[in-house]
């Protein structure tokens, strides 16, 4: 008797649900969510800071550096101007064409 279990990887399901278009359209809504996230890490790495340290200089918990890496909640404006005063970067909000509109 085989006790075995057939896996597929996450590489595999992942192309599969991109597939999907529920996915695509639930992914596509967390962009900007991710892609600010992801400009909070790599401000913080690029200065050589962990979340504690940037929470201290930030005047704020460690836990609340983690939940806005996280994706977890939209930071002010005073925050991230905070942020880049802290990592020693610059704050540029933009506006661009939303290409998923057409």
């Amino acid at each position: 008797m085989n006790t075995q279990t057939k896996t597929t990887p996450a590489s595999a399901l992942l192309a599969q649900w991109r597939e999907e278009p529920d996915y695509r359209e639930a992914y596509g809504s967390l962009e900007d969510e991710f892609s600010l996230a992801t400009a909070m890490i790599a401000a913080r790495a690029h200065a050589g800071l962990t979340q504690g340290e940037l929470a201290e200089r930030m005047g704020t918990a460690q836990s609340t550096i983690a939940r806005l890496e996280g994706g977890k909640g939209k930071p002010s404006t005073a925050t991230l101007e905070k942020l880049a005063r802290a990592t020693g970067t610059r704050l540029r909000i933009s506006f661009e064409p939303d290409i998923r509109l057409g």
